[in-house]
């Protein structure tokens, strides 16, 4: 199996390597029922009664998404549930459905994000459960157009599961139009009391913009942040002005979620396979799901769409250090 290493230099004060190896050399989940037709992708991934449990889009002949349940006892063999998990319902979801799950476990409660989408407006919103199966809707979290600098959309929130300062944090990806009228993505940070209630805790995005970088035209959150003893690592998904989409990292003060320490040159990982590259949208690596925590060096399981079509599966192995 093909091993692709980066060894991403030396950023402001602190130095992250990410070594990437693909768990599968085909896609870990692939279309079937006719509610997954046309995609099976970006999930997000916990582990829940000794099993990983993969929460992916799903999208049918018309493109509406839904969002599916699948597990596994090895990380790489999946059984899918017949039916969807959670299906657009709510005005702010028909129309488009619901899209990107990410998950994370608090408490004895899941707190999942995703977009909802009505076909006009994408929103961030919540669902909470006890099973990873039944969901009660929270509604939209952030609404769009009513950032502190967002001007239209918001997707994409990444959860960090421990409270800093008393609060909880969540990186999002936000629209706004620029001076040149243009309307671009940025990486957003929300804070909440009580993970129900969220509000933008910045009147800026947390990583500027890089003209020419591997994430000069989109900066989206992976999956839940980690806390290691460096800093707040985030994966995140860039593309750069010819939409070829890779991940990177960023990596946030432990005391201060907005205060960024360092960021990755290059992306640790890039399309390569067949059907990375060809798809629904090609040339897609999006990494949404992610198992395994560490502080200095340490092992996480990947799950990412590929093409926006199949789910793929990779290894991490993440060193944090000065």
């Amino acid at each position: 199996m093909k091993k692709l290493v980066l060894l991403l230099p030396l950023c402001l004060r602190a130095q992250v390597t990410i070594e990437a190896t693909r768990m599968s050399e085909t896609p870990v989940l692939e279309p079937g029922p006719a509610w997954t037709a046309t995609g099976v992708f970006n999930p997000t991934a916990i582990e829940f009664h000794g099993k990983t449990v993969l929460l992916f889009r799903a999208t049918d002949a018309k493109m509406i998404s839904r969002i599916g349940y699948a597990e596994s006892s090895d990380g790489v063999h999946f059984t899918m549930r017949s039916e969807p998990v959670l299906s657009p319902a709510e005005p702010y979801e028909e129309g488009g459905g619901v899209e990107d799950p990410r998950v994370v476990g608090i408490g004895g409660t899941f707190y999942m994000t995703y977009t909802g989408y009505n076909g006009r407006d994408a929103q961030l919103c919540l669902a909470t459960s006890r099973d990873l199966i039944h969901w009660d809707r929270r509604g939209v979290i952030l609404p769009a157009y009513k950032g502190t600098w967002n001007t239209k959309w918001t997707k994409s929130g990444a959860i960090l599961p421990e409270k800093i300062q008393g609060r909880w944090w969540m990186y999002y990806l936000g629209t706004r139009q620029d001076a040149d009228g243009k309307e671009r993505d940025y990486m957003g940070l929300a804070s909440s009391k009580d993970l129900l209630e969220w509000g933008d805790a910045t009147v800026e995005p947390v990583l500027a913009r890089r003209p020419g970088a591997f994430d000069s035209r989109v900066m989206e959150p992976g999956p839940a942040p980690i806390l290691t003893s460096k800093g707040i690592l985030l994966l995140y998904n860039g593309a750069n002005d010819a939409l070829v989409y890779g991940p990177g990292w960023a990596l946030f003060d432990r005391d201060d979620p907005a205060k960024l320490l360092a960021r990755s040159d290059k992306p640790f990982m890039l399309p390569e396979r067949e059907w990375e590259k060809k798809g629904v949208v090609p040339n897609v690596v999006f990494l949404e799901g992610a198992i395994g925590r560490g502080k200095g060096s340490f092992e996480v399981r990947g799950y990412y769409g590929g093409a926006d079509r199949v789910t793929g599966a990779v290894r991490l192995r993440i060193t944090v250090g000065r």
